[in-house]
């Protein structure tokens, strides 16, 4: 495992965590963390016991972005910076189009980078008195098109315009009132909330939950109607095992045992 993170997978929830653990430096993200992700992505996406991926800090925070400690020689021609962008990039498109449900679960400064990979999970659980921000403003680097247009899905343009322009600090509730989280509860509740709504998603469907998730995906990347893949997607759920199941538990007042995996 690369330093700065840990992964873990609890085949009973069926809940893996993949945790930022550099809590002196406040999460920072390295350029050997960036690169892993998409690993360790694929690693859930291929793990039949894994149901929904939980992103989350070590200590106080979240993340406080990518580390700028190692700008100076990682970022300091034109070519390096395409190489380091290029790693964050697959990062977040590693996150974003998962079929399997991530949940960033926030907790003190969750900003920069950090912000970035939030916004690439599907789900944003924050603790009161988290901070959020989008600073390349502060950095001179304009930010990635891909994750400007997730901002913009996720807020809409002019709250998009306030948080990258300004590189400007909201607090929790600020995010949640403008859609940036999903929802805000106390500091010492935040791990319970979040994995009761994981338990929530692992005993739906998952050929619903995979298939719902990745045409949802499809719209926020712009597609405006269905392809072949979302009918085969549609299909293949009115086709399989959930469905009947789903179909005579209702009808026989019982809890579904669904058996996607």
């Amino acid at each position: 495992m690369v330093a700065g993170l840990e992964f873990s997978v609890d085949a009973d929830s069926g809940i893996a965590r993949l945790t930022f653990n550099r809590p002196d430096k406040h999460n920072a993200i390295t350029l050997d963390m960036w690169r892993a992700i998409p690993e360790l992505v694929a690693k859930v996406e291929a793990d039949p016991t894994v149901l929904v991926l939980q992103l989350t800090g070590a200590g106080g925070s979240f993340s406080a972005g990518a580390d700028v400690a190692e700008f100076r020689h990682l970022r300091a021609e034109p070519a390096d910076a395409a190489r380091y962008d290029e790693a964050v990039l697959g990062a977040v498109r590693a996150l974003r189009e998962m079929v399997k449900p991530s949940m960033a679960v926030l907790r003190g400064n969750c900003i920069g980078g950090g912000c970035q990979i939030a916004v690439a999970c599907d789900l944003r659980f924050a603790a009161e008195g988290a901070r959020f921000g989008i600073t390349p403003a502060k950095l001179g680097i304009v930010y990635d098109f891909e994750s400007t247009r997730q901002l913009v899905s996720l807020v809409g343009p002019a709250r998009a315009r306030y948080l990258l322009l300004s590189g400007e600090l909201i607090d929790a509730a600020r995010a949640r009132e403008i859609g940036l989280v999903d929802d805000v509860v106390p500091a010492g509740e935040l791990e319970q909330v979040a994995d009761r709504f994981a338990a929530t998603i692992a005993s739906r469907s998952q050929a619903s939950v995979r298939g719902m998730n990745r045409i949802i995906g499809k719209i926020a990347a712009g597609q405006h109607e269905p392809d072949d893949e979302v009918r085969h997607i549609r299909l293949r759920a009115l086709t399989g095992e959930d469905y009947a199941e789903g179909v005579a538990a209702f009808l026989e007042r019982r809890p579904p045992r669904f058996t996607f995996r």
